[in-house]
């Protein structure tokens, strides 16, 4: 059993963004493996999941140290998540056996990163729209039933698919709870992502195609790579590593679903494009609305005539 360096390589990079931004894990870790290293599908998700296992409560416990994780969430999470992701690797095996099931992962999984390039997207917008909010953990009030079912889908996802643990369930967090801050969102997924990750990669051991020298070389690079990521999130530009991602994770979708070099790159092209319009112009808004709200009126009452509001002038005698 010898360990694949170019890959471990890759899950070291791989790693270091998880670390940072709580996603992409399953996302880039599975496909990765899928073009670059003719790992079979099946077999990409079972080690990655198992490799997850031990990844994540490596960045865990850094946010855990840090006080970034609210357990209440992570709980309300887990119960949903923990069975649904179980329940996914039996789904996978009701597909079929052999060439079937492999060709039907490999367009599962192209479909869970359209929807993780859509999430990104999405979790941009709604920071954009929430602002600069910052709260206390303590002051989060969770809602159990959509939270509940955010784990339950998520969870099914992951166990289908491998992703999902950080890519989709991050952006619910953001859409139900906007308060909370980029590392309070990560540190509560990491940690919740532990058992979600741990019951799904129980499921593939039993079930899967897990292949003990592909998780070795996996976790050979992505150990230290999430360690040193999550050691430097909160210093991180977190928005261009998810612009990065987003690009990233759209051209692996798309090779996953078998579209070809020339449509991949003129696809690229065009979501790059409208990103930056989009993105120009929200930004030209928001200037645009700042200068509204800093207007002030003409004329010595707007002004104030040089005088403090409360303060009396004082005559020269």
């Amino acid at each position: 059993m010898g360990i694949d360096f170019p890959l471990a390589a890759g899950s070291f990079f791989v790693a270091i963004v998880v670390g940072l931004t709580g996603m992409g894990g399953g996302a880039l870790m599975t496909p990765m493996m899928m073009l670059f290293f003719n790992v079979p599908p099946l077999a990409a998700v079972s080690s990655d999941l198992v490799a997850s296992a031990v990844m994540k409560p490596v960045g865990g416990a850094v946010h855990m140290r840090r006080g970034t994780v609210n357990l209440r969430l992570v709980g309300w999470l887990c119960a949903g998540s923990v069975p649904a992701a179980f329940c996914g690797v039996l789904v996978v095996r009701a597909f079929g056996d052999g060439e079937q099931i492999q060709q039907t992962i490999k367009y599962a999984l192209g479909v869970a990163l359209l929807l993780a390039v859509a999430g990104l997207v999405a979790k941009a917008w709604l920071s954009r729209r929430a602002g600069e909010v910052s709260t206390g953990l303590g002051e989060i009030v969770v809602r159990p039933f959509p939270t509940l079912l955010v784990g339950t889908i998520g969870g099914l996802v992951v166990g289908i698919s491998s992703v999902g643990s950080g890519s989709l369930i991050i952006v619910a967090l953001l859409a139900l709870y906007p308060a909370l801050k980029a590392n309070q969102l990560v540190g509560t997924d990491l940690v919740q992502a532990v058992p979600l990750v741990v019951s799904a990669a129980l499921g593939h051991l039993l079930f899967g195609d897990f292949q003990l020298d592909v998780t070795t070389s996996l976790l050979a690079g992505s150990i230290p790579g999430v360690y040193l990521g999550a050691r430097i999130s909160a210093r991180a530009p977190g928005g261009i590593i998810r612009a990065l991602l987003a690009v990233v994770l759209l051209a692996s979708a798309l090779k996953l679903l078998g579209v070809g070099n020339t449509a991949t790159l003129w696809i690229l092209a065009g979501a790059v494009a409208a990103a930056a319009a989009g993105w120009s112009l929200l930004r030209d808004r928001g200037r645009a609305e700042v200068g509204v709200a800093g207007e002030v009126g003409e004329g010595p009452q707007a002004a104030g005539g040089g005088v403090e509001a409360g303060v009396s002038s004082r005559r020269p005698r």
